[in-house]
């Protein structure tokens, strides 16, 4: 993702944000618990180890495209990071992941038990940090807007989360209408709520906010598109991870969509490879090239292309996006979606 040092200013604010609540609640017998906030986030001193911050990032910027100064909406941004990182901390447990931003997952560090108890942590400060909004002079009513859209995105997650698991321990084939379902309640909701409430908090006008909205929703499935077609075909020198979607038998869209459009040979071999316990390289490349043949290269590239160019199609609607502004959002929405 495109970085600059004025997004970088950006991406620093939020982070002192969401430190400055963590040390509002941190106490001597609590000091721990924060501990593992704090090493989840990567804010515990090893910069390389913390994400990008694209979904406050996003919804910093529209604010400041319609409001000018972030700063007063900086208490969203580190609510939006906070609900965020909680979901992944249970995630990772859910899945069973041992690594989380090329380090150990909280989980293994600390155990389950307090893993859990830590991702209920970023949950309730994600709400503590919307209640500041009101220490900064936005009304009672538009707090309320905002922690309605709040948990209404956290039910989302959480049902995007049963469905994917939901899928994957039964024998329901994910078709692809089900996928785009499952992603837009995983990724493009919580994007799309950044982006909205940064929008609430600079104006009252519904339709921009409602352009806003849209364009955090086609953004969301366009970067989660993305991310699928790099799990598979992303080259590691460029991404910095290697692309494993298919050595750990991921159903993301191009495999569902091969199972939906592959001739029965292909199908039936799709189908055996996903069924083995571990694939090698050899097994790896052989699926890769049933994607090829039936196109699912190729269909989920034009779905990608085609949400960012929806997404941006939305920004341009909401009529109030300044040049400099509009340019921004655009150079980080092409540089992540690149695939």
């Amino acid at each position: 993702m495109l970085t600059t040092p004025d997004l970088q200013a950006l991406i620093e604010d939020t982070e002192a944000e969401i430190l400055s609540l963590i040390e509002r609640a941190e106490d001597k017998q609590t000091g721990p618990l924060y501990e593992m906030t704090r090493y989840h986030l990567g804010l515990d001193g090893e910069r390389q180890t913390r994400g990008k911050r694209i979904r406050p990032l996003l919804g910093l910027l529209a604010y400041e495209s319609i409001a000018g100064d972030h700063r007063r909406a900086l208490p969203g941004a580190a609510a939006v990071e906070l609900g965020h990182n909680f979901s992944l901390v249970h995630d990772d447990i859910e899945d069973q992941d041992i690594e989380r931003r090329h380090r150990a997952a909280l989980w293994t560090v600390y155990g389950v038990p307090q893993s859990i108890n830590a991702g209920d942590t970023l949950f309730v400060l994600s709400r503590l940090a919307l209640h500041r909004l009101s220490e900064l002079g936005f009304s009672d009513s538009k707090v309320l807007a905002l922690m309605r859209l709040y948990d209404e995105t956290c039910l989302a997650l959480c049902e995007g989360q049963f469905i994917d698991i939901w899928t994957s321990e039964h024998d329901d084939a994910m078709s692809v209408e089900l996928y785009f379902d499952m992603i837009g309640r995983k990724t493009a909701a919580l994007i799309a709520a950044s982006i909205r409430a940064g929008a609430m908090l600079a104006t009252d006008d519904e339709n921009v906010v409602e352009s806003y909205a849209r364009f955090g929703w086609a953004l969301g499935l366009a970067f989660q598109l993305n991310d699928d077609l790099l799990g598979i075909w992303g080259e590691e020198a460029a991404t910095g991870k290697e692309p494993s979607d298919l050595a750990k038998r991921k159903k993301t869209l191009p495999v569902i969509y091969a199972a939906e459009h592959a001739g029965p040979e292909d199908r039936e071999r799709l189908s055996a490879l996903y069924a083995m316990a571990q694939l090698d390289g050899s097994e790896v490349g052989e699926v890769r090239a049933i994607l090829e043949r039936t196109g699912a290269h190729e269909y989920t590239r034009h779905q990608a292309r085609r949400y960012r160019d929806e997404a941006l199609a939305s920004l341009d609607a909401a009529g109030v996006v300044t040049g400099d502004a509009r340019e921004r959002l655009r150079l980080i929405v092409v540089s992540a979606i690149n695939a």
